[in-house]
């Protein structure tokens, strides 16, 4: 049996794909709601940096930009040392809906993990997922 290889959430919002999409895709977004800073450059092959108060750090290269229906990167995998070139992949897909937008987020590619690395970071992410989708609807309700 192999180990899960991919984190999928869906959220029903209720808000148009254009505002959730400024939410993903913006220096403003990011830095609020999955940072507290952050950085970004919007296009394929652009670099995102978002920071926390904490003094964490993330990079993102982005992989696809298709306004306003996929926003796609990938990073660095929580627990692997920094110098470390594996990544995941992650994919916010956005569909229209008749009361606002379905957002899909699948980050996938911890089945080439060794199976401690995998636990850490299949763990960390599944949980780091339902706490920052939980921000970035608070964020796209106050805004």
């Amino acid at each position: 049996m192999g180990f899960p290889d991919r984190i999928e959430r869906v959220l029903e919002l209720a808000h148009p794909p254009e505002k959730v999409w400024t939410a993903l895709t913006t220096a403003e977004g990011l830095g609020t709601w999955f940072g507290n800073e952050a950085t970004i450059d919007l296009r394929p092959g652009g670099v995102a940096r978002l920071t926390w108060t904490s003094g964490d750090t993330a990079e993102l290269t982005l992989e696809r930009v298709e306004e306003p229906t996929v926003f796609a990167f990938t990073w660095h995998i929580y627990g692997l040392p920094a110098d470390d070139l594996r990544r995941t992949y992650v994919e916010f897909s956005l569909e229209p809906t008749g009361t606002g937008t379905r957002l899909t987020v699948v980050e996938s590619g911890f089945a080439q993990l060794p199976q401690e690395a995998h636990d850490k970071a299949f763990g960390g992410n599944s949980t780091g997922w339902t706490h920052e989708l939980g921000e970035l609807v608070d964020y796209l309700d106050a805004a």
